[in-house]
């Protein structure tokens, strides 16, 4: 029999007695019912998703590139464009930096990116021999490019390369000051002087650095002389032109 007690929790929980089922076994199953704890169950906490934090551009640390000791450290250490990810090394550049010639190319090719120097492949070879023909070797000048680190497969350098790289650039000019500029090929010359006309219209003309005195000649690029002879005539004129000008 339930007790008076068993009976009012049950009816308390919406249990009727059933029938034919023996007075013990109700007895059990409704005792255990009635004095078994309650179970709680352990709320999962909801799973949050992880997402991820956006890789942190690099930061352009502006130390003041007032010594050549700085220039090339800083270029070295320069991971401000995706060049950076991709190249050999870096080409700083190579020469003296005394020098009353500087010139100024697109960017390193393949040779130059191994050896880490401007113009050492078969267009550094031509570069040479040009300079050679007006008396000048190449221990006389300081050579450089545009951009410090090899575009991929050669391209020519985006907008945003060249802008990454300017600085170290314009660090060089200040510290060497040259008598003249040499633009080598089209991206150097569109480069320096701010301009979008042919390579061929701005060669019979002379330029002048912007925001400075410092004159500037264009030229063809010793790569495109290789590809077409016959506009080594043109360069051989702007070779007599630059000896004019640094006498």
């Amino acid at each position: 029999m339930l007790s008076d007690r068993q009976q009012h929790c049950l009816k308390g929980i919406g249990i009727r007695r059933g029938v034919g089922h023996s007075e013990s076994t109700k007895a059990i199953d409704i005792e255990s019912v009635v004095t078994a704890k309650p179970v709680v169950q352990k709320m999962s906490e909801p799973q949050v998703p992880v997402v991820e934090k956006p890789a942190l551009a690099k930061p352009v640390i502006n130390i003041p590139l007032d010594n050549w000791d700085a220039i090339v450290h800083s270029i070295q250490q320069c991971e401000i464009c995706g060049l950076a990810q991709n190249c050999t090394q870096k080409v700083p550049g190579v020469g003296n930096q005394q020098a009353d010639l500087m010139i100024i190319g697109e960017g390193p090719g393949h040779d130059e990116d191994i050896k880490g120097e401007p113009f050492v492949g078969r267009s550094g070879q031509l570069l040479d021999k040009m300079l050679q023909a007006i008396g000048i070797s190449r221990s006389q000048v300081f050579i450089t490019n545009i951009v410090k680190c090899r575009p991929p497969n050669n391209r020519d350098p985006h907008v945003d390369e060249v802008a990454s790289c300017r600085r170290y650039l314009q660090a060089q000019i200040e510290q060497i000051k040259p008598k003249v500029i040499l633009a080598v090929g089209r991206i150097s010359a569109h480069s320096l002087l701010g301009t979008t006309e042919p390579v061929g219209r701005l060669i019979p003309e002379m330029h002048q650095l912007p925001d400075s005195d410092i004159p500037v000649k264009v030229t063809y690029h010793p790569a495109y002389l290789l590809r077409t002879p016959t506009a080594k005539a043109i360069a051989w004129q702007d070779m007599k032109t630059l000896y004019r000008l640094l006498r």
